[in-house]
């Protein structure tokens, strides 16, 4: 069984990619979302998305990372994916899943499922501009208000020469709230002539192993994605595949090494909020998580934080590998990236 990292819009960026990956089973992962409107973005967007471009489009634990574009235009979205090839990576991948209303609102992610027709002009033109041998995917919804054009949507995508395709067994409409409809995807695979030639790949409410074993009977797909359940659980995906889990002891370094790359990418007012959006995930796995979240909930200063990392004896790791003790400083790192991204996810 395969597993991939889901994009999570304000949550699992590159940092956590790089985190997570170095815990194991993740075979490949998809970035967040990279928004195009009408205009060919310049090498900088895609990289400040995917800095992983810059390492062979790997994580530093060498996993593969494909980056995913936005939009609703195909000759823009044509245009911006072969300047993405040209970057080198793990093929391109296009959102047709995202559920935000800002989002839809500008005719981008679920709402394009209303439109059956434009989802395949936009796959078809990515197709025709990017090598042969770059791979195109796509992720999808059940539908944007109902599930009624899943089939219809789903044919576009591979009749049009996507060489992958996830489903979210959720409509727009159905949000994030359970379940996941596990066995529309099934009907959806059998229903489609075109998606006997490609992987179908399921993604949804999968938090166990447990949730996996069922999703994969349900839908037949030998490829699952995960997202919050990956988030909450860094060991899940070597559970999946039969390993043992994480435990605490492993994930606090971890800790440690998030909260490095947090303080060089981040602005400083908006770092300790990361750090507990990932133990707010945690928590649900996790009791020690819990008491961490609970100890540092009602505070936003890094010094709080740094000095919460000694109390555990939590080594701080530099941006790459080499640790580092954890210390308060008052030379601030160089900031990187002054977008917060820190609300609660937005699975994509």
């Amino acid at each position: 069984m395969k597993l991939l990292l889901a994009p999570m819009e304000g949550l699992l960026d590159a940092t956590l990619r790089d985190v997570l990956t170095r815990t194991g089973g993740i075979d490949r992962c998809v970035s967040e979302f990279i928004r195009v409107t009408d205009t060919l973005l310049p090498e900088r967007a895609f990289y400040r998305v995917v800095p992983e471009l810059h390492n062979g489009g790997h994580t530093r634990a060498g996993v593969p990372v494909r980056a995913q574009l936005l939009g609703s235009d195909p000759a823009c979205m044509a245009d911006n994916a072969a300047r993405l090839a040209g970057l080198g990576g793990h093929g391109v991948d296009l959102n047709f899943g995202c559920p935000a209303k800002t989002v839809n609102r500008s005719r981008g992610g679920a709402v394009l499922l209303d439109e059956p027709e434009l989802v395949g002009r936009i796959v078809a033109a990515v197709r025709r501009a990017v090598p042969a041998g770059v791979p195109v995917s796509a992720k999808m919804r059940l539908g944007y208000r109902d599930d009624g054009v899943a089939e219809e949507c789903a044919a576009a995508i591979a009749e049009a020469g996507a060489d992958e395709l996830v489903i979210h067994a959720r409509t727009q409409a159905h949000g994030y709230r359970p379940p996941a409809y596990w066995t529309r995807i099934a009907q959806v695979r059998a229903a489609v002539p075109a998606l006997q030639r490609i992987p179908v790949i399921a993604n949804g409410e999968i938090w166990n192993v447990s949730d996996a074993q069922r999703c994969r009977a349900e839908t037949g797909c030998d490829t699952l994605m995960i997202g919050r359940g990956m988030v909450s659980n860094p060991g899940l995906a070597l559970a999946i595949k039969g390993s043992e889990g994480v435990a605490w002891a492993q994930i606090e370094p971890l800790l440690g090494l998030f909260w490095a790359q947090v303080s060089e990418r981040v602005e400083r007012r908006h770092r300790a909020g990361r750090l507990k959006q990932w133990l707010n995930y945690l928590r649900r796995v996790y009791p020690e998580a819990q008491t961490a979240f609970d100890q540092l909930r009602l505070s936003n200063d890094p010094q709080v934080i740094e000095a919460w990392l000694r109390s555990r004896d939590i080594r701080r790791a530099s941006g790459s590998d080499g640790p580092c003790p954890v210390a308060a400083s008052e030379n601030e790192p160089t900031v990187l990236s002054s977008s917060p991204r820190t609300r609660i996810s937005t699975p994509v």
